[in-house]
C-alpha cells in the first residue's frame, strides 16, 4: 500500500521482498503477507530487512548527491554575488586610500540585505539538505537488521501520521494560498494589509490579515511545507479545533511583539507556525507515551533551525514575531492540556469544538478582509 491507499498486489513473499528492495523511492508505505494479520511496515516484515536496508541506502545515496549538486550550484551562485557586491561597493567607495576602501566594501558586504538573502536562500536549500542527506548516509551505513528493528516504533508513528486526513490543515492552506493569490497582481500589497509599525496605521485588523500574508513566493513555500507537517501533526493527536486556535493565538501574539520590538512592516505565518512548534513541543512532552521520543526531538531541531534562520537573516526575518508565537503555544498547552499517563488521544470536547469553530469564522474574516484591502488598493 502507498501512501494514497493504492494498494499493488505481488504474486508472492519473495517478489514483494523484491519491490521492498526495488523502492527507491520510498513509495511503500504499508506491506502484506500471509505470514502477518494486519498490514505492517516493510521494516517490520520478517526476512525483509537485508531488502529494506539496501533500499534505504540507495535512497540516501541519491538524495545525497542531489543535496551536493545544489550546494554546489548555490555556492557558485552566493560567490558570484559576493564578488559582484564587493566590485560595485569598492567603485563606488568615497574614498580612494586602498584600506579605507577594503574596509568600506567589507561593511558594504556584511550589511547588504541582499547578501543577507542569498545567505539565507544557501542555508536553507543548499547546505541544511546537504547535510542532512550526508548524516542519513552515514547513519545507515552503520546500520544493521538490529538498528532497523529498533527504528520501527519512530517509523511507524510517522508513517501513520502521513496516513491521516487533515481537513482544518487543509483548510488553513487554503486560505493563506487564497491571500496569496490576491497578492500576486501588480503592486505593493504589504502596506494595504500588512503589520505597518506606523503609530498612523496601526490597525486591529492587521494582526489577523499580515499572517495570512507572505513577503515572496519563496516566504510562502517555506512556511506552506512547515504548516502541512505541523499542523497535521497537532490535528492527529491533539485534533482539528486546537489547530486553529493555537495559530490564531500565536499568530495575535506574534504580532503583538512585533509591533512592539521591530520597526518595519511585517507579514508571514510563522509567528502561528512557531506557536505549534511551542505547543506540540510541550504537548508531546506531557503525553509522553503518545509520540516516540525520538520523534519529539525533530521539533527541537525545529526550534533550533528556525532560531539559525532568525539569526542569519536578522534583517528581514521577524524573530519577535517568531519568539512570542513560540512562547504563546508553549503557554497554550500548559494551560488547556494537563498530564496524561495515557497512550490515547485527547478527545475534543463541546467547548473546544465552539472555540475550534469560531476561530475558523475569524480566519475566514480576516481572509476577506485581507482580500478587499489588496484589491481596493490594487483598484
Amino acid at each position: 500500500m502507498d501512501y494514497k491507499g493504492g494498494q499493488h498486489p505481488c504474486e508472492s513473499e519473495d517478489a514483494l521482498i523484491a519491490a521492498i528492495d526495488g523502492d527507491r523511492n520510498a513509495a511503500m508505505a504499508l506491506v502484506w503477507s500471509p505470514a502477518s494479520p494486519n498490514m505492517v511496515l516493510p521494516e517490520e516484515l520478517r526476512g525483509a530487512a537485508a531488502a529494506v536496508l539496501h533500499s534505504r541506502r540507495e535512497l540516501a545515496a541519491l538524495d545525497h548527491a542531489d543535496a551536493r549538486d545544489k550546494i554546489r550550484w548555490f555556492s557558485l551562485l552566493a560567490g558570484g554575488l559576493v564578488v559582484y557586491l564587493f566590485y560595485r561597493a569598492w567603485s563606488m567607495a568615497p574614498v580612494d586610500a586602498m584600506s579605507a576602501r577594503i574596509e568600506f566594501s567589507i561593511r558594504a558586504l556584511v550589511t547588504s540585505v541582499s547578501m543577507g538573502l542569498a545567505l539565507l536562500l544557501w542555508l536553507v536549500f543548499g547546505f541544511i539538505p546537504w547535510y542532512q542527506a550526508r548524516k542519513r548516509v552515514k547513519e545507515l551505513d552503520r546500520w544493521t537488521a538490529g538498528d532497523v528493528e529498533a527504528a520501527v516504533p519512530v517509523l511507524r508513528f510517522e508513517t501513520w501520521l502521513e496516513m491521516q486526513k487533515a481537513p482544518a490543515t487543509r483548510f488553513l492552506l487554503v486560505l493563506i494560498a487564497l491571500v496569496g493569490v490576491t497578492q500576486l497582481m501588480p503592486g505593493n500589497s504589504i502596506p494595504a494589509a500588512g503589520l505597518l509599525k506606523d503609530p498612523a496605521h496601526r490597525d486591529w485588523w492587521r494582526l489577523l490579515t499580515s499572517p495570512l500574508m507572505h513577503g515572496n513566493l519563496i516566504h510562502f513555500m517555506m512556511n506552506a511545507a512547515a504548516l502541512v507537517y505541523l499542523g497535521r501533526r497537532i490535528e492527529v493527536i491533539a485534533g482539528w479545533p486546537h489547530v486553529l486556535m493555537v495559530f490564531l493565538f500565536s499568530a495575535w501574539i506574534g504580532g503583538e511583539c512585533s509591533l512592539r520590538f521591530v520597526g518595519l512592516p511585517s507579514v508571514g505565518a510563522s509567528g502561528g507556525l512557531m506557536g505549534w512548534l511551542g505547543f506540540l513541543m510541550i504537548f508531546e512532552s506531557l503525553h509522553g507515551r503518545l509520540v516516540p521520543v525520538k520523534a519529539r526531538r525533530r521539533l527541537l531541531a525545529g526550534i533550533i533551525l528556525t532560531g539559525l534562520i532568525g539569526l542569519v537573516g536578522f534583517r528581514f526575518i521577524d524573530n519577535a514575531a517568531h519568539l512570542g508565537g513560540l512562547v504563546a503555544g508553549l503557554l497554550y498547552a500548559l494551560i488547556v492540556f494537563p498530564k496524561s499517563a495515557s497512550a490515547a488521544r485527547p478527545l475534543p470536547t463541546w467547548s473546544d469544538w465552539i472555540a475550534g469553530s469560531l476561530a475558523a469564522v475569524v480566519l475566514i474574516f480576516a481572509t476577506m478582509i485581507a482580500m478587499w484591502k489588496i484589491l481596493g488598493a490594487f483598484g
